[in-house]
């Protein structure tokens, strides 16, 4: 044999050692987005544990001490009854609250662990689902947990108003829990849309009626940002578009804007809406109120926009795509949809979350003034669906990232693109960590000074006391009683004597 042959013989070798080195090192790499999806995973539902229970230490507050006294004096059905003829019109609200209320703060204490759970098991479903629908049979478990849990941690406590927003029940009755009520009504549709069964459609069809005028008496921002979405998706998805096979998309949506707008339309001719906004009349409309209104929706965006942390649901979308093209030779290529679909489906929603947005604000301007806009606990109607869109737009990328970095040898931009995303997800989950020891600290603590008082206060309404001392005790932003400057204009006053049973309240 001669020397040639016998360099060539070595050459082979340690090129297929080399092509083996590489390939371990590509698998490696593979591997590691499903573990930093886990660290994701973990801190997120540590911060959402914590916060569950939380709710253990809600006390009474602001609007609280209305919904404890006439859920105990007037039961569900006379709640429901004054919001309708004195209150708001808010019918589903006031039944909820008169539900949740009817024994005392059990249900106040419980709601923010139901939210939680509610919300995370939907995100993950609906995303289990939609990757399905691109033909991926089994959707990698632990990166969607991590979306599904950062999604709903950065929901709870990356906003400006954490407490309102998770714990305060009047608040996550109007604004929260509308948004999970709206996963869920999503994901019965799809699930009906993909059984094939007639019977079936036609009641999801009929939910969503139901289900819309429910929403429509519930929660005004909630209603405008779900129409505006229902209204848009209804018409794209008409058969005449070719982007699918029959109508069931667009009954299922016509039928949820027809819910909604009925349920608006009971609300707004309510005797409770016919006296709040004679109360608080709005402005008439004119070139200088629509300037404030977009100057006021400008600014509600750089306030959001200021908090970084909501980048996560784009990082932790991209460890997703990335573990989804780690298994692209094992598994075929997503057959995405028609070119014009997919761009749609690109490019449409941030628009329609900055109109739906834009809708929610005038409204807020209309029902509270200049200052409507900082109610920052309505920002959830689309604040869930920015940060689903930052997900897929994530995902989107991650997987297209990931395709081309999987072929030839390129550890260098794999690595790059996994720490990057990496610190970027776990940063965000990590920057929680603050507002969430915030609430903490300042929830256990008031409750712990509200027991205090309470017991206080029953005793001496107990031995006959008509006129006792309260400490206001302020928490969230929110309203306590004794705030206003006269005592007849006072209603949380009023409403804190009447749940203690005694004429009046006073400070120490």
């Amino acid at each position: 044999m001669s020397r040639t042959t016998i360099s060539e013989h070595g050459d082979t070798r340690m090129e297929t050692e080399d092509t083996k080195d590489a390939a371990g090192a590509r698998g490696g790499l593979r591997r590691v987005p499903p573990w930093i999806a886990l660290v994701v995973a973990t801190a997120s539902g540590a911060l959402l544990s914590v916060g569950a229970f939380l709710g253990l230490y809600v006390r009474p507050t602001s609007d609280d001490w209305c919904a404890l006294w006439k859920a105990r004096d007037m039961g569900v059905l006379g709640i429901t009854s004054d919001f309708y003829r004195t209150q708001n019109g808010r019918v589903t609200n006031a039944f909820l609250t008169g539900v949740l209320y009817s024994d005392g703060m059990r249900g106040p204490k419980l709601l923010p662990a139901f939210l939680i759970l509610a919300l995370g098991v939907g995100l993950f479903l609906l995303g289990r689902t939609a990757l399905r629908s691109l033909h991926r049979a089994a959707p990698p478990a632990v990166p969607l947990v991590a979306a599904a849990a950062l999604v709903s941690a950065l929901l709870f406590f990356a906003g400006t108003r954490s407490y309102q927003v998770l714990l305060w029940a009047p608040a996550t009755i109007s604004h929260t829990l509308p948004a999970v009520i709206g996963v869920w009504t999503v994901l019965g549709a799809v699930r009906a849309a993909r059984g094939g069964v007639r019977r079936a459609r036609a009641a999801a069809v009929g939910a969503a009626l139901l289900i819309g005028v429910a929403l429509g008496m519930l929660s005004e921002p909630f209603s405008l940002v779900a129409g505006v979405f229902a209204a848009t998706v209804g018409v794209l998805c008409l058969p005449r578009f070719g982007w699918t096979r029959d109508r069931y998309v667009s009954t299922w949506c016509a039928a949820a804007c027809l819910g909604l707008v009925t349920g608006l339309a009971l609300l707004y001719t309510s005797p409770g809406a016919r006296w709040r906004r004679a109360q608080h009349p709005a402005e008439p409309l004119s070139a200088a109120s629509v300037g404030e209104t977009f100057h006021d929706w400008w600014r509600l965006w750089q306030t959001i926009g200021g908090q970084w942390a909501y980048l996560g649901a784009a990082a932790v979308g991209a460890l997703l795509g990335l573990a989804l093209a780690a298994g692209f030779r094992e598994e075929r290529a997503f057959e995405l949809p028609p070119r014009r679909l997919f761009l749609v489906a690109v490019l449409l929603p941030l628009p329609l979350i900055g109109l739906a947005g834009l809708a929610v604000v005038f409204g807020l301007r209309s029902g509270y003034g200049d200052v409507g806009w900082t109610y920052a606990r309505t920002w959830t109607s689309f604040l869930l669906p920015l940060l689903l869109a930052l997900c897929a737009y994530g995902a989107w990328g991650g997987y297209a990232v990931g395709r081309r970095l999987s072929g030839g040898a390129r550890p260098a931009g794999r690595v790059a693109v996994l720490v990057a995303v990496g610190t970027v997800a776990v940063g965000s989950a990590a920057a929680l960590v603050q507002p969430v020891h915030a609430l903490t600290t300042s929830t256990v603590v008031r409750s712990v000074a509200w027991d205090r008082q309470n017991a206080r206060i029953r005793g001496e309404a107990a031995a006959g006391a008509r006129d006792v001392a309260y400490r206001p005790l302020l928490i969230g932003g929110l309203t306590e009683p004794l705030f206003a400057s006269s005592y007849e204009r006072d209603w949380a006053a009023q409403c804190t004597a009447t749940y203690y049973g005694v004429g009046r309240i006073h400070r120490p």
